[in-house]
């Protein structure tokens, strides 16, 4: 399976069950440690999973596809539903390039509201 091919991202030929584990913690927006706290593991158990130097308990595995938002045979073979592939660089870089555009209009903007209420208060008083 080719590793281009965004339907084959996480196959078994391509990324490991810690892969497809560390990459479904990164999408739900958890760190190693409170996922492992919300499983009621060691960090550092938890972190053996994601290192595949150990595997969870069949159990441990269904929790874990229901906390991330994915189904059990992607967690553990890449196919069904799972996250999607990751971006190329290129878009990747698009995508920041854009977003930081957006933070600097939005500080403008900020900034002039802000001496706006500057102004207003002073005003006032």
């Amino acid at each position: 399976m080719d590793a281009e091919d965004p339907d084959h991202w996480f196959d078994e030929a391509v990324a490991t069950f810690g892969d497809r584990l560390s990459a479904a913690r990164d999408a739900a927006m958890h760190s190693r440690a409170s996922l492992a706290e919300k499983l009621g593991v060691a960090p550092d158990i938890y972190d053996s999973w994601e290192d595949d130097s150990a595997m969870p308990r069949a159990n441990q595995i269904q929790m874990l596809s229901g906390m991330l938002g994915v189904s059990l045979a992607w967690l553990l073979t890449g196919e069904g539903p799972g996250i999607p592939a990751p971006h190329d660089a290129a878009q990747a870089e698009a995508e920041l390039e854009r977003l930081t555009e957006d933070l600097h209009a939005t500080q403008a903007r900020m900034e002039q509201l802000e001496e706006r209420v500057r102004q207003m208060m002073m005003r006032l008083e």
